[in-house]
């Protein structure tokens, strides 16, 4: 069976210095916390001190019917910066979330979302639902970023999707 690739990005402004963004966003274990999306993160292998190499496998739920598990492997920690990791699972590909400050305290992060789905019902009902899972993965980020700045006591100035 074919699989079928997704190219996502989204783009959160946030009022909140980068330093405490950073931290919330690096800090995944805890986002089950305050992304209501996010039901579990679990650690399966340790990284270095930095956080390269660091397995967690996460289990998302959307406004759909259904659950996404996925193991990511953090490839890259720049402080501030960059953070990335490789997925294999339900969903197998790359992530990356990009930070840069605007001004004294305005943060924006980027997350850009190149999978390919691994579950054939997925794949077999790509083409008519494809409009459908994009939906529910902008649903799930709108959701992130108004929950991270609840988590920072922020606001959120606003959310793009790519």
């Amino acid at each position: 069976m074919r699989t079928v690739e997704y190219r996502f990005s989204t783009i959160w402004r946030i009022d909140a210095p980068v330093q405490e963004v950073w931290a919330a966003i690096k800090d995944s274990a805890r986002w089950p916390e305050w992304w209501n999306n996010v039901e579990r993160v679990d650690q399966l292998e340790a990284g270095s001190d930095e956080g390269v190499g660091v397995v967690q496998r996460y289990t998302w739920k959307g406004w759909l019917p259904y659950r996404l598990v996925f193991d990511m492997r953090v490839t890259r920690v720049d402080p501030l910066v960059a953070l990335e990791g490789q997925a294999s699972g339900d969903v197998e590909g790359a992530g990356r979330w990009s930070f840069t400050t605007v001004g004294r305290n305005l943060t924006v992060v980027r997350y850009d979302w190149c999978v390919h789905t691994n579950r054939a019902w997925m794949n077999v009902l790509a083409p008519l639902l494809r409009p459908v899972f994009q939906w529910n993965h902008n649903a799930v980020m709108r959701e992130g970023g108004a929950a991270l700045a609840r988590r920072l006591d922020a606001r959120l100035l606003g959310v793009e999707h790519g």
